[in-house]
């Protein structure tokens, strides 16, 4: 299991958009976000419209953001329309190889990973606070002002076990 100050493991994985996305081609010099999920995680359906919100938030500013997806094309591709994600969908199952390598303890799990730190924020489950707190870095990683993502009394609890 990969941990915060950990150097994050290098990988490749084929995406919906037809594209191969490889970890060593983004971490050179701006931060890169990695959230894994399954289509049938209630947690990760809540999470869903807030991971919309944070790419929308930044978009095009210097980060990357991708949505790893512990299934296979078909229902990773159902999720994504249904919900519908705006950032890469990266597909990793049904091996599970990159999953493997980072082994989040629950879905979701989000993973700040920083040019020269490695790992710097881990944050499983639906947590609003850890949320924001991924904005508030990538708002002074690209000198965007801050937005908050994950707002109290949105009608969505403020944390949900994965």
């Amino acid at each position: 299991m990969v941990r915060i100050g950990d150097e994050a493991p290098d990988f490749t994985l084929p995406a919906l958009d037809g594209l191969t996305y490889a970890l060593h081609e983004a971490t050179g010099s701006d931060p890169v976000v990695l959230v894994f999920w399954q289509s049938h995680c209630g947690a990760c359906k809540i999470a869903a419209p807030y991971w919309n919100r944070l790419y929308d938030a930044y978009q095009n500013m210097g980060w990357s953001m991708w949505l790893i997806a512990q299934d296979a094309a078909d229902e990773a591709r159902a999720f994504a329309e249904q919900y519908r994600l705006r950032a890469p969908v990266l597909v990793d199952g049904p091996m599970l190889a990159v999953s493997d390598l980072y082994d989040p303890e629950s879905t979701p799990t989000i993973y700040v990973i920083e040019p020269g730190q490695g790992i710097t924020v881990e944050a499983p489950s639906f947590d609003k606070e850890a949320l924001n707190a991924v904005s508030r870095r990538i708002a002074g990683y690209t000198s965007a002002p801050y937005v908050e993502v994950a707002p109290p009394g949105d009608g969505n609890p403020a944390f949900k076990p994965g």
